[in-house]
């Protein structure tokens, strides 16, 4: 999976969330989006990591058969891990595997963690790195998230926005716990752990020795990258646009059905599978929360995809599944004319 580590260009003055009746839904707020795909759909050019072009014609990925010749649902029933009937495109998979013992060595010109053997560095930031890793077991490549715990605490830096204090805090209740940046990280992968959905990245395996001072996360590799890169030249035709965009909603209703805000959705954060999916990735703001929706007060994500709400002076409390529904409006408006709002 190629993805980004450096959380330098996001905003995060994150606290817990709170609850609050009467939220907006999601499916009702984009049921109104027709949705219908053909055998021709394509994936784009610049789905392909770097900018890399295909030589002649464009070509892309193999259709979606399965998706073809019919009027796509956001309804697509199934039953989840969680027992509850809602979407759900394909059975349950396997537990993501915790690892508490790392075993460390040398093989073939390179470091072997336990059955992973790393390669190429494919991504970078300024805690940790995204390897590309070979599984000796399954004979299969990953991309394993190295976080260095010693430079997260010491570069990633705490919330900015403090939580309320004195009468604020007193009308708004109780004073919430802000999360440090490495139990942001434990958070993140608590949230990946009970995710199981076609337009979700796969978190495979963490390996997590407290005697070590890196902690590995194992994901399914997403070799073409980041759906779009902003801006560009080439955006996508409506197809295409209406091919991705439903991914991104199944993808977001389903996070939305398991009380998760992501609080970052952008193009960057969206990767395109080998199977032409497009699944989100990048859970370090997200949230959960109980009840139908999270009241959030603090902000966190990118500044160009967040809500106006969010970037106001005037302390507030807002919807966490607006804030998401925004970022896709955003989103889609990048993939219609390859350029943000604040790039006009």
């Amino acid at each position: 999976m190629a993805m980004s580590t450096d959380p330098g260009c996001r905003r995060d003055d994150s606290d817990p969330d709170s609850m609050t009746p009467d939220p907006s839904n999601l499916t009702a707020m984009m049921a109104a989006v027709t949705m219908k795909t053909t055998e021709t759909d394509v994936s784009p050019a610049n789905g392909v990591r770097n900018g890399a072009q295909q030589d002649g014609a464009k070509r892309g990925p193999p259709s979606r058969a399965h998706l073809s010749g019919r009027k796509l649902s956001l309804q697509e029933r199934g039953t989840y891990p969680s027992g509850g009937t809602h979407v759900s495109p394909r059975v349950a998979r396997r537990p993501t595997v915790e690892s508490k013992q790392v075993s460390i060595s040398d093989a073939e010109d390179c470091i072997q963690l336990n059955q992973y053997k790393l390669k190429s560095e494919i991504g970078k930031g300024s805690y940790g790195v995204v390897k590309l890793v070979y599984n000796d077991n399954d004979d299969n490549h990953y991309a394993m998230k190295v976080v260095s715990k010693k430079k997260l605490m010491k570069q990633y830096g705490f919330p900015r926005r403090p939580p309320p204090r004195g009468p604020k805090a007193a009308v708004q209740g109780e004073q919430p716990k802000v999360l440090g940046p490495l139990e942001r990280v434990y958070q993140e992968i608590a949230i990946l752990k009970k995710l199981d959905h076609l337009n979700i990245v796969k978190l495979v395996e963490v390996l997590d020795d407290p005697a070590e001072d890196n902690l590995h996360m194992v994901f399914d590799l997403m070799p073409k990258g980041p759906v779009m890169e902003v801006p560009t030249d080439s955006p996508f035709t409506e197809q295409q646009t209406r091919l991705y965009f439903r991914d991104i909603v199944l993808g977001m209703e389903y996070l939305h059905y398991q009380k998760i805000v992501h609080r970052d959705i952008k193009p960057s954060n969206l990767l395109l599978g080998d199977d032409s999916h497009v699944k989100i990735a990048d859970f370090g703001v997200s949230n959960q929360f109980e009840g139908n929706d999270a009241l959030l007060s603090s902000t966190a994500g990118t500044p160009a995809f967040m809500a106006p709400e969010t970037l106001s002076d005037i302390r507030q409390s807002f919807s966490g599944k607006a804030l998401d529904v925004w970022a896709m409006g955003v989103t889609l408006y990048c993939f219609v004319f390859g350029k943000g709002f604040s790039q006009n």
